[in-house]
């Protein structure tokens, strides 16, 4: 169980690295990739949105919190004519280490909702992060630890929690650890022996499954309390309403 809480403790980390609402201004301390400048003198911060030449776009240059220079583009897509005529935001990117290239890229659909983001997480010039949404909402994350262009790591989100996670640790292209999360926490971890793609052998975290367990009692005698209650109180106010028409004299006989 040590190493599972190991492993939920690392997944946890890079997690917070990924997948931030928005990417953090404040730089960090790592190797930074020297920003090319063009044959006119103007620097090549490695654009990954598509605007340049584009009559239909917009692109607006800001600089975030700890910036001194802008390091945050924002494009726009010009939509309708005349006083139909708006933007919308379609990509935006960051040069979160402020080294002149653009280190994560964001894409939106026309509803405003993010689609995927890119980043290169540890800023040695290759993509090694991708961020996948659905409604908006992020439904997966791939991560390429090993610098080798590929993911070797992928989350999976439900309802905007963690729901499973597989792992390539011998860097042969497939996963061999899958990880499965209930309310958010790990719960059972999954090895693949033989490196035929199935799980050999699960890892459960009992105390995990016993909290979730609890929990999930105590949401079920609360839902019975409450429909109990509820039961009891439509009960009362039938036997007031049958106590109440009752509750005239009878009419006495005529003689």
């Amino acid at each position: 169980m040590r190493r599972l809480a190991l492993i939920a403790l690392a997944a946890l980390g890079l997690l917070g690295a990924a997948c931030g609402s928005d990417p953090g201004f404040e730089g960090t301390k790592a190797p930074k990739v020297e920003a090319a400048r063009r044959a006119d003198g103007s620097i090549d911060d490695r654009s990954m949105c598509d605007w340049k030449g584009r009559q239909d776009r917009e692109a607006s240059e800001t600089a975030g919190p700890g910036a001194i220079q802008p390091n945050v583009r924002r494009v726009y897509q010009i939509v309708g004519t005349g006083e139909d005529r708006h933007r919308a935001l379609v990509c935006r990117e960051i040069d979160t280490n402020f080294d002149g290239v653009k280190d994560v890229v964001r894409k939106y659909n026309d509803k405003g909702e993010s689609l995927h983001e890119e980043s290169d997480a540890n800023y040695d010039g290759r993509i090694d992060t991708w961020l996948t949404f659905a409604s908006g909402r992020l439904a997966e994350v791939r991560i390429d630890s090993d610098r080798d262009g590929n993911p070797d790591e992928w989350k999976y989100y439900s309802g905007g929690k963690l729901a499973r996670i597989k792992r390539d640790t011998n860097r042969d292209g497939k996963p061999d650890v899958w990880e499965i999360y209930r309310m958010g926490r790990l719960e059972r971890m999954g090895v693949d022996i033989d490196a035929d793609e199935r799980v050999d052998r699960w890892d459960h975290d009992n105390e995990v499954k016993r909290r979730v367990e609890e929990d999930e009692r105590k949401k079920e005698e609360e839902a019975a309390a409450k429909k109990a209650a509820e039961d009891q109180s439509a009960a009362d106010k039938a036997n007031e309403a049958a106590g109440g028409s009752g509750s005239a004299e009878p009419a006495k006989d005529k003689k």
